[in-house]
């Protein structure tokens, strides 16, 4: 599941759609939100600069998006419930998040414990359970696993504002946080920067 929640590009669709392509996805969806409707951050408003990497002293960065991820998991919840399904994956990460509050362990816990409540895997004892196997790794060590698990990082964009090409910006914090991984890791960096 994707979101196409009016955020500053679509690279980060495309390259799912990609992904999806490769790996040989049964079932794909994007969903369609407005998230800029309510402004608060630059990934969707377009009157909001996006920071250079490390050119925020907030502790919470203007890239983050208000309730982005209690509204993705929210949904997420209602076609676990529909597919019967009780393990929802999100990639998350609270290592190098860029102070996302809603990429922390506690978040994802409440998160859990609401599901729980709200969905009829918790009333029926089934149990919803929220998986974020990436939340406690560093950029380096996903890329490790990743790259170990046979992933196409080429196919993937991480950019705040990539271009109509999927090429990086080279500039924004993900962008930094990106290359710093993979040299961390000591794999070559497959992304196209602009």
């Amino acid at each position: 599941m994707s979101f196409d929640y009016r955020q500053r590009h679509s690279a980060e669709l495309d390259a799912a759609k990609s992904v999806e392509a490769a790996v040989g996805v049964d079932e794909h969806r994007i969903v369609a939100i407005d998230l800029s409707q309510f402004g608060g951050s630059a990934l969707t408003d377009e009157a909001i600069d996006v920071p250079e990497a490390n050119a925020s002293e907030e502790a919470i960065s203007i890239t983050h998006v208000p309730a982005r991820n209690t509204v993705f998991l929210s949904l997420a919840m209602a076609w676990s419930e529909v597919l019967g399904a009780c393990d929802i994956f999100l990639g998350v990460n609270a290592v190098d998040y860029s102070g996302y509050p809603d990429c922390r362990p506690a978040f994802i816990d409440a998160y859990e414990h609401v599901a729980n409540l709200a969905t009829r895997a918790g009333v029926e004892e089934s149990r919803l359970t929220m998986r974020a196997p990436l939340i406690e790794l560093t950029k380096a060590e996903i890329i490790r696993q990743g790259t170990a698990l046979g992933v196409d990082y080429s196919l993937t964009v991480s950019c705040y504002q990539a271009d109509d090409t999927r090429a990086a910006c080279t500039l924004c914090e993900s962008c930094f946080l990106r290359r710093e991984g993979f040299v961390n890791a000591g794999i070559p960096d497959p992304t196209r920067y602009a």
